[in-house]
């Protein structure tokens, strides 16, 4: 008989900073990545908020794939990486839960005594990481921006301390096919059945990181 059987294994997991750690921080904030994208080229998105008293860290997905293109061989196409997949679904979720406070404790151990606000951003496929992620961790959050998708509905908004306690604030843009004005409603209605207080941003736009968009929310983090 066939039995499907799971065992924890070490991983070395990748991540990317703009900023460096130091007893004077004011801003940490970790950003996520979306699906078939990688950190390395996600964090150049967040260039234009480099500043000495913000470090941004931005962890890549476990699970690297080449992103296929018709006509191409492998060795012609980007390498695109996933926080998870519907199959094994749980073990994937336990797995960047751990992964994500294990890279926070390892953060902020390095800077030296510093209390800085936390912010957390996803973006597309990782606005379900990091609310998976709010939901179970122990990690205090000032802010989480979900950008460009929706809270999933198996999150529990009422079983979630990291979510109760931080500001809440959607961005989307007004063309955007993983957040359209029906989506953004219903999860509006949903913060606002939980207590959770939220805002929504808007640009006129696509699926993208909005730079202007991006600008204004650096400038109000703290």
């Amino acid at each position: 008989m066939r039995r499907e059987h799971h065992l924890p294994v070490s991983r070395t997991a990748r991540y990317f900073t703009i900023g460096e750690p130091h007893a004077s921080l004011a801003e940490l904030w970790f950003v996520c990545h979306g699906y078939g994208q990688l950190a390395g080229r996600f964090v150049r998105h967040f260039e234009s908020i480099d500043a000495p008293h913000r470090m941004i860290v931005a962890p890549e997905a476990l699970s690297r794939f080449y992103v296929e293109v018709a006509g191409k061989s492998h060795a012609d196409t980007h390498v695109g990486a996933s926080w998870m997949t519907r199959e094994d679904r749980l073990s994937d979720i336990e797995d960047y839960v751990e992964y994500l406070d294990a890279l926070h404790a390892h953060i902020t151990a390095q800077l030296e005594g510093a209390k800085p606000s936390f912010t957390v951003l996803g973006f597309s496929q990782g606005v379900a990481t990091v609310s998976r992620w709010l939901e179970r961790t122990t990690v205090r959050v000032d802010r989480a921006l979900l950008w460009g998708s929706t809270i999933p509905a198996d999150v529990d908004l009422n079983a979630a301390p990291a979510f109760r306690a931080a500001r809440i604030t959607s961005i989307a843009g007004t063309a955007d096919e993983h957040a359209t004005a029906d989506m953004l409603a219903a999860q509006k209605a949903r913060l606002t059945a939980s207590g959770l207080s939220h805002e929504h941003v808007s640009f006129n736009g696509s699926h993208r990181i909005d730079r202007e968009v991006l600008g204004r929310l650096a400038t109000t983090s703290r």
